[in-house]
């Protein structure tokens, strides 16, 4: 699936909880049903508001004229536009998304292609993914073309030994080889394992691990991109023709 990615762990890594020392009591209410309130807003026709998030999603609140009275929701316009919503994507999910962004473009990671790429991609992968290496393969062609540039962040979640055979990629003098190696030869020339494995390379692995959890997948690939609009893109899984035709077009 393809989307723009809003996951709570990115609202929760991205916004700190607002004053909430002069909230209206009935706003302070909502507080103690685990709603974090982030920061008023400005509703059309005057009607204070807030802005805030409960558990993975944003949320608006409404305050009545007497101020005794809160409603939770959505709020439209006279043509049927989620004016909540927008407010959502542009305060909340879009932001995040772009925090992440700077996290996965920071990670270390096996880089394939120019740095002058059109679009950078990056992938969670393992050693033992059958559709992270057709998704490997149908990449090449655009990364010898320029349009895409792919940078592979190695995890071990398919087999018991993943980890094992990740953490020799990353160890071994030439990653880069190393990994196309195991790749063109769809997973036959696999690197030798080491007696011990390299603890920078095994804490390498846990942090892609955690990164990965973070972005909420749950499968490999798991492939993110930002888009010609600065807005994070997600696929989990091999992606179809459409979705790869948006990648390569960074759309």
């Amino acid at each position: 699936m393809k989307k723009m990615l809003m996951t709570g762990a990115l609202l929760a890594a991205f916004h700190a909880q607002a004053q909430t020392d002069d909230l209206p009591e009935p706003v302070k209410q909502m507080e103690k049903q685990g709603i974090t309130i982030i920061k008023p807003f400005s509703a059309p026709g005057g009607v204070q508001a807030w802005l805030g998030k409960y558990q993975d999603t944003g949320v608006t609140l409404y305050l009545t004229p007497d101020k005794k009275h809160v409603i939770a929701g959505y709020m439209y316009d006279e043509k049927g536009n989620n004016l909540s919503e927008k407010l959502f994507n542009d305060e909340l999910y879009i932001p995040a998304g772009r925090e992440m962004w700077k996290a996965l473009d920071q990670a270390k990671g096996i880089k394939e292609g120019s740095d002058q790429a059109a679009c950078k991609v990056v992938v969670f992968a393992d050693p033992f993914c059958p559709y992270c290496h057709k998704f490997w393969e149908q990449a090449q062609p655009h990364l010898k073309d320029k349009s895409i540039s792919l940078k592979t962040l190695l995890v071990g979640v398919i087999r018991p030994d993943s980890g094992r055979y990740a953490a020799a990629v990353l160890a071994s003098d030439d990653p880069q080889k190393t990994w196309q190696a195991l790749e063109s030869s769809a997973g036959k020339t696999k690197p030798a394992l080491p007696e011990k494995t390299s603890p920078a390379a095994f804490k390498q692995i846990q942090y892609n691990q955690q990164l990965m959890a973070q972005l909420g997948a749950n499968g490999t690939p798991a492939i993110y991109y930002l888009n010609k609009d600065k807005l994070l893109q997600q696929i989990v899984g091999l992606p179809d023709p459409e979705q790869m035709a948006d990648l390569v077009a960074c759309k």
